[in-house]
């Protein structure tokens, strides 16, 4: 356990933001800096074929210990952290034997995780939980799941009694921007199906996500010297207000669980000649998704009719799709993974990604990809956290996935 506290622990404190405003591939240069550490380090322990390309992409290969035929199956995690808040000098605080209660964070700052308002936490009582010291986020997402895939390839290296096929995997840049599968080589890659380790709390098993898309919504104005502008200004921020009050109030995140889909307006700037809204709009079910998109091309128009003007005009950007089309066909892969959760007496969690992965991508581009938990907890802020016994168990869930497929195909 303590190996994989220092693996985990050597990863964080890589800072591998990504940037959602910047076109290059990766979206930041740091992320070759884990990228370099991990390629040199599964060199180290053993495994073959191991390849840093010219995107950032990461893949090696565990060759297969049977005679027999064996699917080609994969793991997938990545590398970079959400632009959304710093992972810059990652400061992990380790709490053996949590007692149930608030963990402070950073005494200094009176940054405390309420166990009462984060209630997932109190699940994890006597087990060690690595958190943030209230200034970063943590980077479990995805770290705990490289970390998962590293230690358990390592694993099976080292015990070569445990039979397995061969095994491919890929670590990726970008993911938290979009584009992490976007010049991913399915073919080359070569695996028949793979898991990505990036869901959350543990038992995590997930096949379906949201359909997804980015709209941006542009407003524009007239400004003129506001002691002049009686019928000449014409004021963007004022009309945005009428864009955000048109849409469902009860239809955003802060609002909506399970298979509800939303809008989210994200980010707002501008000022009186122009303001633009910046929104994503997601729903698992696909004829929802569109009418989504109907409603907000209908009340651009109803807007630019209310003002005699082509004042607002929108871009919307399909992002991915829904997965579910693509694993329903080939079932006994998420099967597999549910088997070999409860070999380790874990109950798998079989419900919809309220987000999307990589695997999601890579299902529509031909390699089946369900998500498998990582561990992590609260991604993407200050109070992120990640019990270590989540990690080793996702570890083991790997390797049993590993020896389950090698002898379902004796």
């Amino acid at each position: 356990m303590e190996a994989i506290l220092n693996r985990f622990i050597s990863y964080i404190q890589v800072d591998t933001q990504s940037d959602p405003n910047n076109p290059a591939f990766p979206s930041t240069e740091k992320q070759w800096n884990l990228a370099r550490m991990l390629e040199q380090e599964l060199k180290e322990i053993g495994l073959s074929n191991v390849v840093l390309d010219k995107n950032c992409y990461l893949t090696a290969t565990l060759p297969s210990n049977v005679i027999h035929r064996v699917p080609v199956i994969g793991f997938v995690a990545h590398i970079d952290t959400s632009p959304d808040f710093s992972g810059k000098n990652v400061n992990p605080q380790i709490h053996y034997n949590y007692d149930g209660g608030n963990i402070v964070l950073n005494a200094e700052k009176n940054i405390v995780l309420d166990a009462s308002y984060f209630d997932d936490i109190q699940q994890y009582k006597g087990q060690t939980i690595i958190t943030t010291d209230g200034t970063t986020l943590l980077g479990a997402d995805d770290k705990a799941g490289i970390t998962e895939i590293v230690s358990a390839m390592e694993y099976l290296i080292q015990h070569p009694e445990i039979k397995h096929g061969t095994i491919r995997i890929c670590f990726t840049p970008d993911e938290e921007v979009g584009k992490g599968a976007h010049k991913f080589d399915v073919e080359k890659f070569g695996a028949e199906w793979a898991y990505t380790m990036d869901g959350s709390q543990i038992g995590e098993l997930e096949y379906e996500n949201f359909n997804a898309a980015s709209a941006v919504v542009t407003v524009q104005g007239k400004n003129v010297h506001p002691g002049y502008a009686k019928n000449k200004m014409v004021n963007a921020i004022l009309m945005a207000q009428d864009f955000i009050n048109g849409l469902p109030a009860n239809e955003v995140p802060e609002k909506t669980t399970g298979y509800e889909g939303f809008y989210h307006l994200h980010d707002m700037h501008g000022d009186v000649e122009k303001t633009t809204l910046e929104y994503i709009v997601r729903d698992h079910d696909l004829e929802k998704f569109k009418e989504r998109k109907k409603t907000i091309n209908s009340l651009v128009s109803s807007l630019n009719k209310k003002y005699e003007s082509p004042v607002f005009s929108v871009e919307i950007k399909d992002q991915y799709f829904n997965m579910k089309e693509k694993i329903v066909p080939v079932m006994h892969i998420v099967d597999i993974a549910a088997e070999a959760m409860k070999k380790e007496n874990i109950q798998p969690l079989i419900k919809a990604i309220r987000g999307g992965t990589d695997g999601s991508q890579l299902s529509f581009m031909g390699l089946p990809c369900p998500n498998i938990f990582a561990g992590g907890h609260n991604f993407h802020g200050k109070y992120e956290y990640v019990p270590l016994e989540s990690i080793d168990k996702a570890i083991k869930v790997i390797i049993n996935i590993a020896e389950i497929t090698a002898n379902k195909y004796l």
